[in-house]
């Protein structure tokens, strides 16, 4: 359990061009130490055909998409349909091709000219046929590139639509909770944790008995979205290890990763068990760049990924005190004196509405330091009205 971070998958690198590009000049390299007038010949006609092949596949493409749906894709705007069909580095390719057969000034014989139509129509086939089509680690890498992953539209959304709402309001909830219940937490984070099988219980005590159900948060009420006073509430949980010393904290599943599970039980959605896992990975690593990036939640939070398929009896409960000791062995960090107030964007005017009320003079809720960051503040006094000074200088 201790590796299952290690487990997270990189972006991928230009290594396969990098070999490509020696694989290509050995080869090159080769063929001119055994002939290189052959090198000379028909150097020029290998470039014309494999630019000309992809050109004319775009062309097809643009015929599809001119005739059928250059209207509801496009909008009429014909310089779009063309960038959609015609990538830059294919026109650029067939361009430098041609003013290179211009300025040799070569004349190609029949079979040369047929030699080229022919590699042409084999290219045109195969790439129809799929034999030239990306590989799938090939279109794993684009939609990486391009952040056009499931999960990476599941973590903003998680992010925005819930972290970025309830995580700045945490210490406060648990501050009031201490108030009521006089039981410290462990920890004030939120514990969330992201199982690599996406399986979510609703109750954790059926995922491990060293865990058991405590209480409720007091409850957080936003207007959001046209429902008013939207209720979010988290959980405490007691945690006892194999000393039976006893751990409390806030604990719950990210509740994107169900949605990638029924979209896995979902033949429709196309999304099998290794690309679940996979999506699984690269939730956690968006979700991860996001939060360290978000000065609202900043030590407010802890990730516990789960690998749960090849987890044994308590494995729930020793991955959570795992993450509870790292933080109390944590340095604090002392937050900047002044901070400016996030901008509030229309349709989260209102603020959030606590059900309960806070005493400022309890004592800290949690053995670990937190950030408390106020507003900024003026080092002057309040002004106070003097109106012989305004006699005076009138």
């Amino acid at each position: 359990m201790l590796g299952v971070e290690s487990a997270i998958p990189r972006r991928r690198g230009r290594f396969p061009a990098v070999c490509a590009v020696l694989l290509a000049v050995l080869a090159l390299a080769g063929v001119w130490l055994l002939d290189c007038t052959l090198v000379r010949e028909t150097a020029g006609l290998c470039a014309l055909s494999l630019t000309l092949g992809p050109a004319l596949y775009s062309l097809c493409l643009l015929m599809e998409e001119g005739l059928f749906h250059s209207h509801q894709r496009y909008g009429g705007n014909m310089h779009l349909l063309l960038q959609a069909c015609w990538s830059r580095a294919t026109l650029a390719g067939v361009v430098v091709v041609v003013l290179l057969l211009l300025v040799r000034d070569t004349t190609y014989t029949l079979q040369q000219w047929a030699s080229v139509v022919l590699t042409c129509s084999v290219y045109l086939l195969f790439k129809t046929l799929g034999v030239l089509g990306p590989s799938p680690v090939e279109i794993s890498e684009v939609c990486e590139s391009r952040d056009q992953n499931v999960a990476h539209g599941l973590a903003w959304s998680f992010y925005l639509g819930y972290l970025k709402l309830v995580l700045p309001e945490l210490p406060e909830l648990v501050s009031k909770d201490y108030s009521v219940t006089r039981d410290k937490l462990t920890s004030s984070r939120l514990h969330i944790l992201l199982p690599l099988s996406a399986v979510a219980t609703a109750r954790l005590e059926e995922e491990d008995r060293s865990i058991r159900f405590q209480r409720n948060l007091p409850e957080l009420r936003i207007d959001r979205a046209g429902v008013r006073n939207r209720v979010y509430k988290h959980s405490v949980y007691k945690i006892t290890d194999q000393n039976q010393k006893e751990y409390s904290c806030v604990v719950e599943y990210a509740t994107p990763l169900l949605t990638l599970y029924q979209m896995s039980q979902d033949n429709t959605a196309g999304l099998g068990q290794q690309e679940r896992r996979q999506q699984v990975f690269l939730f956690y690593r968006t979700l991860s760049h996001i939060l360290e990036n978000s000065l609202e939640c900043r030590n407010r939070y802890c990730l516990v990924l789960l690998d749960d398929k090849q987890a044994g009896e308590r494995h729930l409960s020793k991955e959570l005190i795992r993450h509870l000791q790292q933080q109390e062995e944590e340095i604090p960090v002392e937050p900047p004196r002044e901070l400016p107030h996030p901008r509030m964007e229309e349709g989260e005017k209102n603020a959030p509405v606590l059900t309960q009320q806070a005493d400022p003079q309890e004592e800290p809720t949690s053995s670990l330091p937190s950030l408390m960051i106020s507003g900024p503040r003026t080092l002057r006094s309040e002004p106070v009205e003097n109106t012989d000074y305004g006699h005076n200088h009138r």
